[in-house]
């Protein structure tokens, strides 16, 4: 079973169809999509992933040994969790940016921000264009949102632009296990359960059928790697997490 096909449910599946404009992850059709599943996204995050997401997050965070000088960026941040869980840090950066084009994920994210007094800006933007200047941030963080962007690399090309010389990257993105048992047992979860429950908390069917598709179309962790190479991240760190369910990167500008 090839990475390219490894999600797909078998013939006569009952999961959803995605429509072509989510499968080509037109911008528009994208942030509509969050858009329409904001309500229920964290709660839908911690039961489908049993609260593993979270776990990763934080991972995210140490590898970037944050401390009270640095100001973060958190590109594609949803509802804000990571510059959230950032401010909760023992020595947390001085300051933390989120950005993302979905309305309706940074309306919830600002009032969670505003619920925990945190030093957090959220900001309404693209993330092949970032409306931030250059060397404005010291470190980075994206998680599980580079999969969903049309063009990845100009995204990692804006990221390095936005950090200083020296800034610290940490992604997240879901990946395909490298053990064909537990692959199996993955993709039989992620192809017809994970869908279902999605399809029926956030009333959103395609969003969840969207999901498994998408990562198995992201490219495999080397070549992923090497996309961040060529953004101006010379050396990558590429880290399995539970099982290579999802991929930690880590690299420095």
């Amino acid at each position: 079973m090839s990475a390219g096909n490894a999600m797909r449910p078998d013939d006569g599946a009952s999961t959803p169809l995605v429509d072509d404009g989510l499968r080509a992850k037109e911008p528009a059709r994208i942030a509509g999509m969050f858009d329409a599943i904001a309500r229920r996204y964290d709660l839908l995050n911690r039961v489908l992933s049993g609260g593993l997401d979270q776990r990763w997050r934080r991972r995210a965070l140490r590898e970037l040994a944050l401390g009270a000088d640095d100001v973060l960026l958190d590109v594609c941040t949803g509802t804000a969790d990571v510059p959230l869980a950032a401010m909760r840090l023992a020595d947390p950066p001085r300051a933390a940016v989120g950005v993302d084009f979905s309305h309706a994920m940074l309306g919830i994210g600002l009032r969670k921000v505003r619920s925990a007094a945190a030093r957090v800006s959220l900001v309404q933007g693209d993330a092949t264009a970032l409306p931030l200047p250059e060397g404005s941030a010291t470190a980075a963080t994206m998680a599980f949102g580079i999969r969903n962007v049309q063009e990845p690399e100009r995204a990692c090309d804006e990221i390095a632009r936005v950090l200083r010389p020296g800034g610290r990257l940490a992604v997240l993105e879901f990946g395909l296990p490298r053990s064909p048992l537990f692959r199996r047992l993955y993709v039989w979860y992620a192809s017809r359960v994970l869908p279902r429950i999605g399809g029926l908390v956030s009333r959103h069917a395609s969003a969840y059928a969207y999901l498994p598709e998408s990562v198995a179309r992201f490219p495999p962790p080397e070549e992923f790697g090497q996309l961040l190479q060529r953004s101006g991240f010379p050396h990558v760190r590429v880290v399995p997490l539970t099982l290579g369910i999802v991929y930690l990167y880590v690299a420095r500008k």
